[in-house]
């Protein structure tokens, strides 16, 4: 063995120790409420698929037609010659379904947000994010250049502390031309927790302290709002937000992510966001998906896509709890090692809900991260609370209702 690996050896070793070490796991089927993991098939409540449209025929079909007419692959970048049809269908679509004068797609939901924060705030801006956003918000925080300021998670006075710090220091000298900007960037839905911003608030807040605003609405697009829109759309602050960030690959069924916003936004991201300037485009299945996908979110079948998500969730909690739910409910275990126990013992009562760890949440905070998903039946249900209610004694703490 090479003195490299045997110094990424000893840094696995510190991993298994620690109770973080993580492997792949081959699925040999499709996405579904039942899942075939090592020749056995497990109910499974760890899929993002909240309405069911991963193997939906129709995502399917459009797909396929589109292989069929603009083949495999792209060819190259979209500023080259990879814009193909599918590419501009989605984006004019997107910006129909989010209400906005403009939207762009691009490959991740990561590389949205990594190619606009890093676009919008550079060295000497300020970027103020909330403690619980997701990876890539973080990552793109610090690779901006921009000074990184953090709030306490949804605590609108310590945000408030911070942006009044970020007003006196941005505040232009005579002398200058441009002063630097401020940008807060938050999620809608939170990932790990399915707990919700305050976006009315936060709107109050950046709009009186000249800031901008850039939400998330990974876990809450498709789900949220009379249009199916988002937290944003449901809270009444659609158009006070500059910044619209989503992905393709939860709801909607398909993958990718996008940006909405306004026409100069989108046109701005087109030529600085160095993750859409530089990247292959999407393939064109991905994109065809992803325009059904939308479609059938803004049909009856997605309202009673939603329904049949909201009955399922309303099942499992308790009665006297609130009708607003989230399709992500966190049991908090705490520590990792007990935390792949409970895993495992679900694994073998047949359902498959994986241990979520740091980094993807803070030490000591290790959980079972349950999702819910339309196609989901009642005695799936029935299934996971009986599971859940035998795993619980080794559990410290939990959440579940």
């Amino acid at each position: 063995m090479t003195s490299f690996d045997s110094d990424l050896s000893r840094r696995l070793d510190a991993l298994r120790e620690q109770g973080l070490y993580r492997e792949l796991r081959r699925v040999d089927s499709a996405q579904s409420p039942r899942i075939v993991l090592d020749g056995k098939s497990l109910l499974n409540f760890s899929s993002n698929d909240y309405l069911g449209l991963a193997n939906e025929p129709s995502l399917k079909t459009s797909a396929c037609e589109a292989i069929e007419r603009y083949g495999a692959g792209t060819g190259g970048s979209r500023l080259i010659c990879g814009s193909l049809a599918p590419h501009h269908q989605l984006d004019e679509l997107l910006a129909q379904f989010k209400g906005t004068e403009a939207a762009l797609s691009f490959s991740t939901g990561y590389t949205a947000a990594l190619g606009t924060i890093c676009a919008l705030v550079g060295k000497g801006d300020i970027i103020v994010i909330d403690k619980l956003v997701h990876a890539s918000i973080v990552d793109a925080a610090r690779l901006s250049g921009a000074i990184l300021r953090v709030f306490d998670h949804n605590e609108l006075d310590d945000l408030e502390t911070i942006l009044k710090w970020a007003a006196e220091k941005t505040k232009t000298p005579a002398s200058a031309t441009q002063s630097p900007r401020t940008l807060v960037a938050t999620e809608s839905v939170f990932s790990m927790d399915g707990d919700h911003a305050p976006l009315r608030e936060l709107v109050e807040l950046k709009e009186k302290y000249g800031a901008w605003l850039m939400v998330d609405e990974a876990h809450a697009t498709g789900l949220y709002g009379p249009n199916r829109r988002g937290l944003a759309e449901a809270m009444g602050v659609s158009n006070h937000i500059e910044v619209q960030m989503g992905t393709l690959g939860k709801a909607i069924g398909a993958s990718g992510g996008y940006i909405s916003g306004s026409r100069p936004l989108i046109d701005y991201l087109i030529n600085r966001s160095r993750s859409f300037i530089f990247s292959t485009a999407p393939v064109p299945a991905a994109a065809a998906a992803a325009t059904a996908g939308i479609r059938f979110v803004q049909s009856s079948a997605g309202a009673e896509r939603l329904a049949a998500l909201q009955k399922r969730l309303a099942e499992f909690h308790a009665p006297q709890q609130s009708p607003f739910y989230s399709a992500i409910i966190p049991v908090i275990i705490g520590d990792e090692t007990k935390a792949v126990e409970a895993a495992a013992h679900l694994r073998n009562q047949g359902i498959f809900i994986p241990a979520i760890r740091y980094p993807t949440v803070a030490r000591g905070t290790a959980r079972l991260r349950l999702t819910f998903s339309a196609a989901h039946a009642p005695l799936d249900i029935q299934q996971l609370r009986s599971a859940l209610r035998l795993v619980l004694p080794i559990v410290p703490k939990t959440e579940m209702a």
